[in-house]
């Protein structure tokens, strides 16, 4: 019974990063019900695998479009965003995508949109596609500014810069009124787009880098209210936090050796202060093997620097951003390269870290931040940019590579849930990064 455990637990850490709550039900499952059959099991699995089949094949194709819309609606200026509907078998529309709203224009210019041609129209040219305009408002009672339906095979087929008037339903049919507006789609192209699942059944390897706050800010060691205290028969937050993502990235690193660093420490002999160092005290080779040698590490130099400071993050960000460097030269969907920083506060050099982190949303790579203990993270919010890609200047990131989550808020859920949470970006940004430079994956036969 427990080799079968194993098994199960094995695929859960493989679904996990792609449905969570899939892999939380079978578990809950295969724990209640303790005289699973081996059969029983076989036909979990199996169950699993048309899943998994199912989800890999659920991006076959995406349309890009860039939207231009280029009238006058009223007097004043508006803050316009689109919405795409898809017509369902009863004639209801459900809605596919929402564009970001541009403030104060009555020219916009959307960012050019990808949208899963199975969430458009159910994979079916000829099925309809209402199109909305909305004139956005803060309080969420988005004003009506048109309506025009389509299909995607007439988008298809129309030639650049064809217009299509928005018409107002209430306004239709009355004496000298046209339309509020036009449409101009410029460009649309269609492409398979691969899934993340296929990448990583096709070979892809997922290089796991951890990055450790030792910084003074965290509290002595020795002391018990320390976010690195360790003693009193439980793991602190720094050794939860690594253990439960750890878990599930190491099933995807086929040598087990991760580069492990700290930073913020001072070091001996010298007891210069270090912004980044390897947690094994070599020098030359950061590696540690698998979770546990992290771990171990890790409780090896707590007792060893002397925590200090500043927060400085980009060096090691930096450090990553090198190694990624290094699979450009490949020019394949081979490697991808995943740093995992845990810090507990402000960053001293917030400005070079984001200069640094829009370097490298250019390379194959995603920076995921947790947050240890109960300071003031505004930081990492900026740096996460879910709502604008990240920017510093003139200089803008080309995708968001970078999820923060807050340990705080998983303290008294299972750790599963921090695993799925710490990892809900990742497909997303590598499929995103290796389709949008056309790499297929590793020997995919079609």
């Amino acid at each position: 019974m427990h080799i079968l455990h194993i098994i199960v637990h094995k695929i859960c850490f493989f679904v996990s990063l792609i449905k969570n709550e899939l892999s939380e039900s079978i578990m809950k499952v295969v724990h209640q019900e303790a005289w699973v059959s081996l059969i029983g099991v076989v036909a979990l699995i199996v169950s699993l695998y048309v899943n998994m089949t199912t989800l890999s094949s659920v991006i076959v194709a995406c349309i890009c479009v860039r939207c231009v819309y280029i009238c006058t609606f009223y007097i004043g200026k508006s803050d316009p965003f689109l919405e795409f509907h898809r017509q369902l078998i009863d004639g209801s529309y459900s809605l596919a995508h929402r564009t970001e709203f541009i403030k104060k224009t009555l020219n916009p210019s959307w960012r050019p949109m990808k949208i899963n041609t199975r969430r458009l129209c159910d994979n079916n040219p000829d099925n309809i596609i209402k199109v909305e305009c909305y004139d956005w408002n803060s309080n969420g009672s988005h004003d009506l500014i048109g309506v025009f339906t389509t299909t995607l095979a007439e988008l298809e087929q129309t030639s650049a810069g064809k217009r299509w008037p928005l018409v107002h339903p209430s306004k239709k049919g009355k004496r000298g009124y046209r339309h509020s507006g036009e449409i101009v789609v410029e460009n649309i192209l269609l492409k398979r787009e691969f899934s993340f699942l296929e990448y990583i059944q096709g070979g892809c390897e997922l290089n796991f880098v951890v990055g450790i706050d030792f910084t003074g800010s965290n509290g002595h060691p020795q002391d018990v209210n320390s976010l690195h205290y360790i003693g009193g028969g439980r793991p602190n937050q720094y050794v939860e936090a690594l253990t439960a993502v750890g878990r599930v990235v190491q099933d995807y690193d086929s040598d087990q050796l991760y580069p492990a660093f700290g930073f913020g420490a001072r070091l001996p002999p010298t007891w210069q202060v270090s912004h980044q160092f390897s947690l094994n005290g070599d020098p030359h080779n950061p590696d540690c093997h698998g979770i546990d040698g992290i771990l171990g590490a890790y409780q090896q130099c707590i007792h060893t620097v002397q925590l200090y400071g500043p927060t400085n993050a980009s060096p090691i960000i930096g450090s990553v951003a090198r190694m990624a460097r290094e699979a450009l030269h490949q020019e394949q969907a081979s490697n991808y390269y995943i740093l995992l920083l845990l810090t507990d506060g402000i960053l001293t050099d917030m400005d070079q870290t984001i200069h640094t982190i829009i370097e490298a949303s250019e390379l194959p790579m995603s920076v995921i931040i947790i947050g240890v203990g109960d300071a003031n993270f505004d930081d990492m919010e900026r740096l996460d940019s879910d709502d604008a890609l990240l920017s510093l200047g003139s200089r803008v990131a080309k995708r968001d590579i970078v999820q923060f989550v807050p340990f705080r808020e998983f303290k008294n859920v299972p750790k599963s849930r921090l695993a799925a949470s710490v990892l809900e970006e990742l497909p997303g940004q590598l499929t995103d990064y290796f389709n949008d430079r056309s790499y297929r994956p590793l020997n995919v036969m079609y």
